[in-house]
């Protein structure tokens, strides 16, 4: 079974305030299921999110 975080040890996982956890779930910028009234979130969903941000491609800023 996967093991499920709530939005405070997600924040501290992902060094991130609950409270910012919480708004990116509602905006589905971050992986997670809601169960009842409350968000969790699964670790793997997390680790695979972090990865696919580490690759994601970063803008060049043009030189000033």
């Amino acid at each position: 079974m996967a093991e499920l975080m709530d939005a405070r040890a997600t924040g501290a996982y992902l060094g991130l305030h609950p409270e910012t956890v919480r708004l990116w779930a509602r905006e589905g910028r971050l992986p997670a299921v809601r169960i009842g009234n409350r968000w969790r979130f699964r670790r793997a969903d997390l680790d695979r999110w972090l990865d696919e941000k580490a690759t994601e491609k970063q803008p060049v800023l043009p030189g000033t």
